[in-house]
């Protein structure tokens, strides 16, 4: 496990959904115990489910998936979706976007954390009954987590009456097949409902219609890690971290041309220098930086005009970027866009399920005319081209996998045109 800092720098990292990590066995409740752990659930079953709802709104909490919807909104909705119906809670663990690793780091150092969170968006909501779907290829990950479920059945904070409360709650875990568009919520639903990993189309929603026709609440593993530390400490302690509209900390992993690649847990409002330079240790073997792709393959392509770039949902969005699961691809001098391009293209193209002709076709015919711009002259026609198919993809998928590539493709273009165009000529 490899912990990202620069000694020299004065930036220190702000532990949320990482503070147990390397003070604790992620083997041992009782670790998890003697570092305050479970005390978040104690004092959430004191309080009524409205308050929490309440207070995870107040706190500004967005989703840490990669959209960035409002958490609380989302608790509200599947709260009040009916009266007195069976609810769920499940947790997307399905971590497979290229160069994101933040869940992996939660759930083998802390996987008591993502319990609680999960027991505590369940009672704020009204679910008995929960489910982990985890990436298939996560072998500690999932061994970890079955074991400290066992666990938190033996000591009464999984089950029947939790705490002496009149709260019950159940919690499985489910393993993922490989499917990279399982990490879609509507995908998710079906695969865990034992069907074909293939998109529903939507509305209706999770929080109205989701897994067996019921309402469901679905958050991704980091989010859920904050909410412990939410109840504990009150949302106004968790809104003052961050920028105006993205408030607290995410986990930003690092990967390509740096000198420590890996990850590290940092306010929101964080600059792209500051994660790169200081807690990266800079680019590798002294070259020039030339760019990164910020999010994974559903992200944006950047250069190093963006390098004074505010990392915050709202603020790269008005500069037209992502910040996405937090993935950080960083690139240097030497390294071909083209290449790049085409391998993100090419895995969405692998990964594509084939249910809807827009993607299914798609995504093959986007790879085809990358082959002619390697291969041909007119390669501004070509890129405008590779660039109108995408914009169709995006209107006319059904789910975000067909709607995805349009985002490298026009970053790409935005700040390597030139680079583009001119390759191999």
């Amino acid at each position: 496990m490899i912990y990202v800092t620069n000694p020299k720098t004065v930036i220190t990292e702000t532990r949320i959904a990482l503070k147990n990590l390397g003070k604790i066995n992620p083997e041992s409740i009782d670790d998890y115990i003697f570092n305050g752990g479970y005390q978040a659930i104690a004092m959430a079953l004191e309080m009524q489910p409205n308050a929490i709802i309440d207070e995870i709104e107040k706190s500004g909490l967005r989703g840490r998936g990669g959209a960035g919807f409002p958490t609380g909104s989302k608790n509200r909705f599947t709260s009040l979706s009916c009266d007195d119906c069976e609810r769920f809670v499940i947790c997307n663990a399905d971590e497979g976007e290229p160069g994101t690793f933040k869940d992996r780091i939660i759930m083998e150092n802390d996987p008591h954390l993502l319990i609680e969170g999960m027991l505590i968006s369940a009672y704020a909501v009204g679910a008995s009954i929960g489910y982990i779907y985890i990436r298939g290829e996560y072998d500690l990950s999932i061994s970890l987590l079955q074991k400290a479920i066992h666990s938190a059945y033996s000591r009464g904070f999984l089950g029947k009456k939790i705490m002496k409360s009149n709260f019950s709650f159940d919690l499985e875990l489910k393993i993922g097949a490989g499917s990279y568009l399982c990490g879609e919520e509507l995908t998710l639903l079906e695969s865990i409902e034992g069907k074909r990993g293939y998109p529903r189309i939507k509305p209706p929603f999770p929080a109205e219609k989701g897994l067996f026709g019921k309402p469901t609440l679905i958050n991704n593993v980091e989010t859920l890690s904050h909410f412990p530390a939410i109840i504990t400490n009150g949302s106004e302690w968790y809104s003052n971290m961050g920028t105006e509209k993205t408030k607290g900390t995410k986990i930003f992993t690092l990967s390509g041309n740096v000198n420590n690649p890996g990850f590290c847990e940092v306010e929101l409002g964080i600059s792209l220098y500051s994660l790169i330079y200081d807690f990266g240790g800079g680019i590798k073997d002294g070259k020039s930086f030339k760019g990164a792709l910020l999010g994974g393959a559903a992200g944006t392509f950047v250069d190093s005009s963006m390098l004074d770039a505010i990392m915050g949902y709202d603020k790269l969005k008005e500069r037209g970027a992502t910040l996405g699961s937090g993935a950080i691809i960083v690139f240097d001098e030497d390294q071909s866009v083209y290449d790049l391009l085409f391998s993100v293209l090419r895995f969405f193209q692998h990964e594509s399920c084939g249910k809807c002709i827009p993607c299914r076709i798609g995504t093959t015919q986007i790879l085809m005319l990358m082959e002619k711009l390697k291969n041909e002259h007119n390669k501004k026609d070509i890129l405008a081209e590779i660039l109108y198919e995408s914009e169709m993809m995006a209107k006319t998928s059904l789910c975000p996998l067909g709607q995805s590539p349009v985002l490298p493709i026009r970053s790409a273009i935005m700040y390597f045109e030139n680079e583009l165009i001119k390759n191999n000529q």
